[in-house]
């Protein structure tokens, strides 16, 4: 029950001072509005004849309502801090630990920690130096004190974490990393260009196996083709005696040798030397189809 009148207590505060705080911005802002009008003419000042004692009543409206039109001007300054006030009352009434404000002050924490802000050696001056930190960071003003110190406490405990993956070495890292990846493409280049010269070599020498292959097969029809001729040729019928006739069939050998092998081929008078002359020109174009 008590819990409950609080509750109430506390939910009619709330109404009166945000009803307050109408009251007064309204009151400070028509009161104004209207003692200029009233300067320039437009409407009317305020009569209040006014009289102290015996004296005579004196017209004093013009002078009440300015001073009352300062007054709310006046107490129109103090909204703000008013306003900031009702603001940490409500904060403080319905603060709870929740790990979004934590993580959000733990993240700022890091990141510091991270870019090499924090250099106290001692656990103490560390977390001491990480909260006030991010009680001056402009993005955690609006969380609590012991938000902060949690924060503080967990970015200690994340230190040595921070330090192995500080923004240098991250960026070295990735430096590295970069590195690489354009050996791999330059590498890649280079291989693509082996490749393309290996398959110029293999065409090119496919090519020239199928050439000498045809080259062959056609010396191969030739040799075959003189193999029938020319036994025609070097064979041929001759009314000589035996002797003669197998110096007809040795083609391979000069005439001249022949005869110096059977003596002078003038032997026999000018018949064995007409002879002698025909089988020499024979025996000259023999020679030469077999040559060719």
């Amino acid at each position: 029950m008590n819990t409950s009148l609080r509750a109430t207590g506390q939910l009619v505060q709330y109404l009166m001072q945000r009803i307050a705080f109408l009251m007064v911005l309204t009151l400070g802002l028509g009161l104004s509005a209207y003692a200029v009008a009233a300067a320039l003419g437009v409407v009317p000042w305020l009569v209040m004849p006014l009289q102290f004692g015996d004296t005579a009543p004196i017209e004093a409206g013009m002078a009440v309502q300015l001073g009352i039109t300062a007054l709310a001007f006046c107490l129109m300054f103090f909204l703000p801090a008013n306003s900031r006030m009702m603001a940490l009352e409500t904060s403080h009434r319905r603060f709870h630990m929740g790990m979004r404000d934590v993580a959000r002050a733990y993240s700022a924490a890091h990141r510091a920690d991270r870019e090499g802000v924090f250099t106290m050696p001692s656990e103490f001056d560390s977390v001491r130096e990480r909260i006030a930190f991010l009680r001056d960071h402009p993005d955690l003003g609006d969380l609590e004190p012991s938000v902060l110190e949690v924060a503080a406490q967990m970015s200690h405990v994340s230190q040595e974490l921070a330090q192995v993956y500080s923004d240098r070495n991250v960026a070295r890292a990735r430096d590295f990393l970069i590195a690489r990846q354009q050996e791999v493409e330059d590498f890649n280049i280079r291989l693509e260009e082996a490749k393309r010269v290996a398959n110029e070599m293999h065409s090119w020498h496919t090519r020239l196996s199928l050439e000498e292959d045809v080259a062959e097969s056609q010396l191969a029809r030739l040799c075959e083709v003189l193999e029938t001729i020319l036994p025609e040729l070097t064979h041929a019928p001759d009314p000589a005696p035996a002797h003669a006739h197998a110096e007809a069939q040795d083609v391979s050998t000069p005439l001249v040798l022949r005869n110096h092998a059977h003596g002078s081929g003038w032997v026999g008078g000018p018949a064995h030397a007409g002879a002698g002359i025909e089988d020499q020109r024979i025996v000259a174009m023999v020679s030469r189809r077999a040559a060719e």
